[in-house]
C-alpha cells in the first residue's frame, strides 16, 4: 500500500479533561466533514483522558522495587547502558542518568501495579502508560476495552451523522515489523500485532526495523495488518505531539517542573485527536455496514 492512496486531515477540538464526553466532542468536531467510507482515526490518550482512565501518581507509595528501577535500572543501565547501546538522544541519554527520584519511583510503582514488572522496565510509556498532554502526577492508563469503544464512536457517528465510516484508536507508541511479522511494546487488540512488552524496543533499535504508530483498536475496518499500520503512521503524523512528545518536553515548554504543568496550560496548547484519513476514489469502493447490524462489521 501507497501512503499517497489517502488524503489525511487532522481535526482540532478543545483539551479532553477527565469526565468529557468525548462522543459528543468527537460527533461537534467532524459534523460536516466526514464522507462516507472516510477512517476515523482517534488519539488513545485523549479517550483515557476523558474517561477518567488515569492515575495521580503523587498518591502512590512506592516498593523497594520501584526504588531500584528509578535508582539503578533507570539511571545507571539506561543511563550508561542501554541508551548508547541503542543509540538513543544523547538528550534523552542525559535524562535517564538523572532520573528523578521522588517522582520516578512512584511512576515505576504504578507501571508495576498497572502493567507489570516486565514492562516496567521499559524507559517511557511503559506498557502504553504515558503522562505527556496530562496535568500535575496524572498518568494515562491504556484502553483495556478499547474494541468496544472504537465500536460505539462509531455506532454514534451512523446515529448523528448518517456516515459510515470505520474507527482506529491509536498510539503514537511504535509497532517495529521486519517483513509480515509485527511487534509492539504494549498491548494491540489488533490482529497480526504481538506485544513483546520492552523487547519489541529493543529489537526494533538494534535491527533497525520498520517502525510505525501503534493502532490498539478498530471496528469497521477489512485490512491487512501492514494497511492498518499505514493508517496510524499517517494519522500519527498530522497529529503532532500536542504539549510534547514526553513529560520533560512539556514541562520545558511550559517553564516548569515534571509535574507543574495544569489543565489550563494544557487547554492553551493546541490539540488534533482526531485524524480523517480518506482513500482514492479507486480505492473508497467498498460497503460498509454499522457494527450493530453485524458483528465486527467491516468495509468491504
Amino acid at each position: 500500500m501507497k501512503l499517497r492512496k489517502f488524503k489525511a486531515k487532522a481535526i482540532k477540538t478543545g483539551y479532553w479533561r477527565p469526565n468529557t464526553n468525548y462522543l459528543e466532542e468527537i460527533i461537534r468536531a467532524v459534523r460536516g466533514k466526514l464522507e462516507d467510507g472516510d477512517i476515523l482515526v482517534v488519539s488513545e490518550k485523549a479517550i483515557s483522558v476523558a474517561l477518567g482512565n488515569i492515575v495521580d501518581e503523587s498518591k502512590v507509595k512506592p516498593g523497594l522495587l520501584a526504588y531500584f528501577l528509578a535508582l539503578v535500572w533507570m539511571r545507571v543501565v539506561w543511563g550508561y547502558f542501554l541508551g548508547p547501546i541503542l543509540r538513543m538522544k544523547r538528550e534523552n541519554i542525559l535524562r535517564f542518568r538523572n532520573y528523578p527520584i521522588a517522582e520516578g519511583t512512584r511512576h515505576k510503582q504504578v507501571c508495576i501495579n498497572e502493567v507489570g514488572l516486565f514492562s516496567a522496565l521499559r524507559h517511557g510509556s511503559e506498557g502504553g502508560i504515558d503522562g505527556s498532554n496530562v496535568a500535575y502526577s496524572f498518568v494515562a492508563l491504556p484502553l483495556k476495552q478499547a474494541s468496544q469503544i472504537a465500536c460505539n464512536i462509531r455506532d454514534e457517528i451512523l446515529k448523528k451523522t448518517g456516515k459510515r465510516v470505520a474507527v482506529i484508536i491509536a498510539d503514537s507508541d511504535k509497532t517495529y515489523s521486519f517483513r509480515s511479522y509485527h511487534i509492539a511494546p504494549r498491548r494491540s487488540f489488533v490482529k497480526g500485532i504481538r506485544d513483546l512488552g520492552p523487547l519489541a524496543y529493543f529489537l526494533g533499535r538494534i535491527f533497525h526495523l520498520k517502525r510505525r504508530s501503534t493502532p490498539i483498536a478498530m471496528c469497521g475496518l477489512e485490512a491487512d495488518v501492514e494497511e492498518i499500520l499505514d493508517m496510524a503512521k499517517i494519522a500519527d503524523r498530522v497529529r503532532g505531539h500536542g504539549a510534547g512528545p514526553t513529560v520533560w518536553d512539556m514541562a520545558n515548554r511550559f517553564g516548569t517542573s515534571l509535574t507543574g504543568v495544569s489543565w489550563e496550560m494544557l487547554e492553551e496548547i493546541e490539540h488534533r485527536p482526531l485524524v480523517i484519513l480518506r482513500k482514492s476514489r479507486i480505492e473508497r469502493k467498498r460497503k460498509i455496514t454499522p457494527c450493530s447490524e453485524s458483528k465486527g462489521a467491516e468495509i468491504k
